[in-house]
C-alpha cells in the first residue's frame, strides 16, 4: 500500500484503488452514461425532427457535452467523489490529502477523460494508470486527485481510542447533525495515528481538530478536557448514536468505543491520553479559552486532572463519576 502523507506530516489511513477496481467502476459509469445519452437522443431525435441538419448538429454536439462530459462531473461534484460504479465497487474519488473533492478537481477529471477514456477508449488511462504508484491517471494527475477504497477489511483498520469513562455519554445532548463528513474522517485517522505523532505536531493537531469540531456543533470545549479526549468522546456518542439507529436501543451502550459507561472497560488503561501528562488538561483560569488551559498544563507537564480519592474517581469540577475506578489488587494491613 502507498501511503498518504498529509502537509502535518500525518500518514493517512488510504488505500489506492487499483486498475480492476477501476476499470469495473468505469465500465458501470459508462454503461449508465451511455443508457441516458441514447435515452435522451432518441427523445430530441424525435422533437427537433422538422429542423434542418445544421441545427440537428448543433445540438447532437450539445447533447454528447453536457450527457457524456457535464454528466460525471456534476455527478462527482454533488456526491463529493462517489459515482454509481464507484459507490458500488467502495471507491470515492479524494484530492491528494486526502480530503473531499471539489467542481475544479471534477472539471479537469471530466475534461481530461474526454481524451482518455472516450477519445482513446480508456486505452491511454489503463497505460497511465499501469505505470502510476498509485494507480492514477493523467486526470488525476492534472487535477491533484486519487481514487481510493472506501471499503476496507476490519483485520486493517485501526480502531478508534475509548474515551475516558468520565468523557462517556457527556456529549449526549451534542447536535452532531452539522459535522461534515470529511471531519469526522480527519479526526478518526488522527485518533488512530495520534501515538505515531511527535508529541507537540498531535498537540497541535488535537487543538485544531477540537475547534473545528466546536465550531460545527456550536457548543464550547467544556473546561478541563483536553482536545484529544474531547475529540473521542465525540466520535465515541456518534458511534453510539448510530447503533441505537442501527440495532435499537438495548442494544447500544454509552460505551461503543469499548468503554462501558461508569466503568473502567478493557483497554482504557492503553488510552494515548493516559500515557503521559501532555494528554491532561488543567481547569483553566480566567481570561483563558480551554484550549488554551490545557495547552499550558501540557507545557509544564501538569499531573492529571483526575485524581482518585479512595475508590471514586473526581472530576475536574468536584463531580463524583458515576463508577468505581479499577481496583489495583493491594490490600493495606489491618
Amino acid at each position: 500500500m502507498s501511503a498518504l502523507v498529509t502537509g502535518d506530516a500525518v500518514v493517512l489511513g488510504l488505500q489506492p484503488a487499483r486498475l480492476p477496481s477501476r476499470a469495473l467502476a468505469l465500465v458501470i459509469d459508462l454503461a449508465v452514461v451511455w443508457a441516458a445519452y441514447i435515452l435522451v437522443s432518441l427523445v430530441m431525435l424525435f422533437a427537433t425532427a422538422s429542423l434542418d441538419g445544421a441545427a440537428q448538429a448543433a445540438i447532437g454536439v450539445a447533447l454528447f457535452v453536457l450527457v457524456l462530459v457535464g454528466g460525471p462531473i456534476a455527478v462527482e461534484t454533488l456526491s463529493h467523489g462517489r459515482s454509481l460504479g464507484k459507490l458500488a465497487c467502495g471507491l470515492r474519488v479524494v484530492r491528494d490529502d486526502g480530503g473531499p473533492i471539489r467542481f475544479r478537481h471534477a472539471l479537469v477529471r471530466g475534461a481530461m477523460g474526454v481524451v482518455e477514456i472516450l477519445v482513446t477508449f480508456g486505452v491511454v488511462a489503463c497505460f497511465a494508470s499501469l505505470v502510476s504508484e498509485r494507480g492514477r491517471r493523467i486526470g488525476d494527475v492534472f487535477a491533484g486527485t486519487l481514487v481510493v477504497r472506501e471499503r476496507v477489511s476490519s483485520g486493517w483498520a485501526a480502531a478508534v481510542p475509548p474515551p475516558p469513562s468520565w468523557l462517556v455519554g457527556r456529549f449526549a445532548g451534542l447536535d452532531l447533525s452539522r459535522v461534515p463528513d470529511g471531519l469526522w474522517l480527519a479526526v478518526r485517522q488522527y485518533l488512530t495515528r495520534m501515538r505515531q505523532l511527535d508529541p507537540q505536531v498531535s498537540w497541535t493537531m488535537s487543538v485544531r481538530l477540537a475547534e473545528d469540531m466546536v465550531a460545527c456543533t456550536g457548543a464550547p470545549l467544556p473546561e478541563g478536557v483536553p482536545p484529544a479526549a474531547y475529540l473521542a468522546g465525540v466520535v465515541s456518542e456518534r458511534q453510539a448514536r448510530d447503533a441505537r439507529r442501527a440495532f435499537g436501543q438495548m442494544h447500544a451502550v454509552p460505551g461503543m468505543a469499548g468503554v462501558p459507561a461508569g466503568g473502567s472497560g478493557q483497554g482504557q488503561g492503553t488510552a494515548p491520553w493516559a500515557a503521559g501528562p501532555q494528554f491532561h488538561g488543567a481547569v483553566p483560569g480566567p481570561g483563558r479559552s480551554p484550549v488554551q488551559g490545557a495547552a499550558q498544563s501540557s507545557v509544564h507537564g501538569a499531573a492529571p486532572h483526575t485524581p482518585v480519592r479512595g475508590s471514586v474517581e473526581v472530576l475536574p469540577d468536584g463531580a463524583q463519576a458515576p463508577g468505581p475506578v479499577r481496583s489495583t489488587g493491594f490490600a493495606p494491613p489491618a
